[in-house]
C-alpha cells in the first residue's frame, strides 16, 4: 500500500475507531491459533486495540497441546458430543498445557522491543480464578469425569480490571468450592463470558475466515437463528463457534465474528472496514429495526418523555405523535421499544428531517444509535432525498462524528419552522 492509499484507508477507518473505543470484546483463541506462526501478528493487533481504548478479554483453549501431552504419555483420549472425557489421570497434563500457554501469552503481551509494534505498549495483563465450574456429569450414559461447565463468572472483578485498561486472560479451566479443577470447552466459556459481561462483540479465531456455503463462498452475515441452522452441516470447530456465537447473541451480545487465525490483520480488517473479512453473526429478529406501529405508541412515549423533560427533545402530545407515526422507525428488543427516530419529509427540497431520535439509557454505547441512524439514512435514500438535517440542543458532537456538518436557518427547507427560543444547532448530512 502506497502512502496515499494508507492515508485514505486510515481516514476511512476513523469512524470505526471512534465506534470501538471503550467497547468490550471477548477474543476466543483456539489451541491451533496459539501454535500458528501468525500468532505474533494477532498479539500486535490486540496491542493496537488496547492502545485505542478497546477493552479485551482473551479466552483460550489448548486441545492440540493437551493431545500432544497425552500422546507422549501413552494416554488415549475419548470424546463424547465433541467434548473430551477428562479422566483424573489426565488433569496434570491439562493443567500443564494451560499453564504453559498462559505464561507464553503473558510473555508475548509483555514484549516491548524497539522497532517492534509492541514498543512502548506496556500492556497490563491479569488472570485469576474468575471462573467457577461444576462437573458436566453423566451425558447419555457417559461419565464426563473432570470435564466441566461454567457455574459462575466473577463479572465484577473482570470489569474492574478492564476499566483499569488491563487485558484479562482466561484459560478454559474452572474451579469449584471443593477445590476441584475442571476442563472446559473454550468456545462455550467464551460465549458465557461475553454474555455475562454483555460484551459488544465476541470474536472466534478458527482455521478458516468464517463460514462457507455449499458452493464454497463466504457467508458474510447471518442472524442467530440462521447460525443455529448451519451447525448441523459444518465441521466440528465451526459448529462449536456458531453455536457459541448464536447463544451469546441471544443472551444480549450485539455481534459475533468468525475469523481465521492464519489471516494476517483479520481482526483489524473485520473491525475497521465496512465489509470485513469473516462471518458476522448478529442478534436474531427479536431485536430488529422496523416501521412503527400503532401498538408501539406507549413504548415510544415512555422512551421519549424523560428526554423531553430534560430538554433533549421537543415535546409531542400523544395525539400529535399518533398522526406522525408513519414517519417513525423503532428498534424492538423482545417486544420492548429501546430506540426510535422519525424521518419527516420535505420532498420539494429533496430533504428529510431526522427528529425525535432516542435510545433507551440501558442500551446506549452499544451501537443502537448507529444502527438506527443507518436505517434512517437508508429510508431517506429510498425516498430520493439528497440531504438529511437535524436540529439538536444536546447532541451536536455525536452527529458531527457521523458526518453531519453545521448549517444555518437559511439552509432549512422553506416550510420548516425554526424556533429561535430553543436556539437548536442545525446539522446537515449530504446523501450520496
Amino acid at each position: 500500500m502506497n502512502t496515499k492509499n494508507w492515508v485514505e484507508w486510515f481516514r476511512q477507518a476513523s469512524p470505526y475507531i471512534n465506534a470501538h473505543r471503550h467497547q468490550e470484546l471477548v477474543l476466543a483463541l483456539s489451541g491451533e491459533a496459539l501454535k500458528h506462526s501468525n500468532l505474533d501478528n494477532i498479539i500486535h493487533d490486540i496491542t493496537l486495540l488496547n492502545s485505542l481504548g478497546v477493552r479485551q478479554v482473551l479466552v483460550f483453549g489448548a486441545r492440540p497441546q493437551i493431545d500432544e501431552a497425552l500422546n507422549k504419555n501413552s494416554i488415549q483420549s475419548s470424546f463424547h458430543k465433541a467434548l473430551r472425557v477428562t479422566e483424573d489421570r489426565m488433569m496434570p497434563y491439562v493443567l500443564e498445557a494451560y499453564g504453559r500457554l498462559r505464561s507464553e501469552l503473558e510473555a508475548k503481551l509483555s514484549m516491548g522491543l524497539i522497532n517492534s509494534p509492541m514498543h512502548g505498549a506496556k500492556i497490563k495483563v491479569v488472570s485469576g480464578n474468575f471462573i467457577m465450574a461444576k462437573p458436566h456429569g453423566v451425558s447419555s450414559g457417559v461419565d464426563m469425569g473432570l470435564t466441566g461447565q461454567v457455574r459462575k463468572i466473577d463479572q465484577a472483578t473482570i470489569e474492574q480490571h478492564l476499566s483499569n485498561n488491563s487485558i484479562v486472560v482466561i484459560p478454559a479451566v474452572g474451579y469449584s468450592m471443593t477445590g476441584d479443577i475442571f476442563n472446559l470447552s473454550y468456545e462455550e466459556l467464551a460465549g458465557e463470558v461475553a454474555a455475562k459481561l454483555q460484551a459488544d462483540k465476541i470474536i472466534f479465531f478458527g482455521h478458516d475466515n468464517g463460514l462457507k456455503d455449499p458452493s464454497g463462498e463466504l457467508v458474510s452475515q447471518l442472524n442467530a437463528t440462521q447460525a443455529l441452522a448451519y451447525t448441523a452441516a459444518e465441521d466440528q470447530d465451526v459448529k462449536n463457534q456458531l453455536l457459541a456465537s448464536a447463544r451469546a447473541c441471544q443472551a444480549g451480545v450485539e455481534r459475533a465474528h468468525l475469523l481465521s487465525y492464519a489471516h494476517d490483520g483479520a481482526l483489524l480488517e473485520e473491525l475497521f472496514t465496512r465489509d470485513g473479512v469473516g462471518t458476522m453473526v448478529s442478534v436474531d429478529n427479536y431485536d430488529q429495526i422496523r416501521a412503527a406501529r400503532l401498538e408501539d405508541m406507549n413504548g415510544i412515549l415512555e422512551l421519549i418523555q424523560p428526554l423531553e423533560e430534560q430538554g433533549f427533545l421537543v415535546r409531542r402530545s400523544r395525539e400529535l405523535l399518533e398522526t406522525e407515526l408513519d414517519y417513525f422507525l423503532v428498534d424492538v428488543r423482545d417486544n420492548a421499544i429501546i430506540a426510535c427516530a422519525g424521518l419527516y419529509p420535505f420532498p420539494a427540497n429533496q430533504a428529510g428531517e431526522l427528529s425525535c431520535f432516542a435510545v433507551d439509557q440501558a442500551y446506549r454505547r452499544k451501537g443502537r444509535g448507529d444502527r438506527l441512524l443507518e436505517a434512517i439514512i437508508a429510508r431517506a435514500k429510498n425516498q430520493n432525498f439528497s440531504q438529511l438535517f437535524v436540529l439538536t440542543t444536546k447532541t451536536e458532537q455525536w452527529f458531527k462524528e457521523r458526518g453531519f456538518e453545521s448549517a444555518n436557518a437559511q439552509e432549512l427547507p422553506g416550510n420548516k419552522n425554526y424556533n429561535t427560543d430553543r436556539n437548536a444547532k442545525i446539522l446537515v448530512k449530504r446523501l450520496d
